[in-house]
């Protein structure tokens, strides 16, 4: 997460500050992002390939800036993951279960 901390600072000047991360045993979601800034992400996030894993913490990471899928949120995440929509169809494929 540090690394795309920076990615986005360095890059665009975009500043990401969160309170805390937690891994959790969730059955339907891999990640979530709260109005209190805390980030979770699923465990099972570590079976899936680093490309798929990349996008699901910038896709958290991008609702600290856009609490919704908006258009201004798809930009954030296509800053990092230009190809997040193929991502996304494989990860949809795999299922939380």
């Amino acid at each position: 997460m540090e690394y795309w901390k920076i990615f986005y600072k360095q890059n665009f000047g975009i500043q990401f500050n969160w309170k805390k991360v937690a891994i959790k045993n969730s059955k339907t979601r891999w990640g979530s992002c709260s109005s209190r800034k805390n980030l979770n992400f699923s465990y099972k996030i570590i079976n899936l390939e680093s490309v798929a894993q990349d996008y699901l913490i910038v896709h958290e990471l991008s609702h600290l800036i856009e609490m919704n899928h908006s258009e201004n949120f798809w930009k954030l995440v296509s800053m990092a993951v230009p190809d997040f929509k193929s991502i996304r169809k494989k990860i949809k494929m795999t299922g939380t279960e």
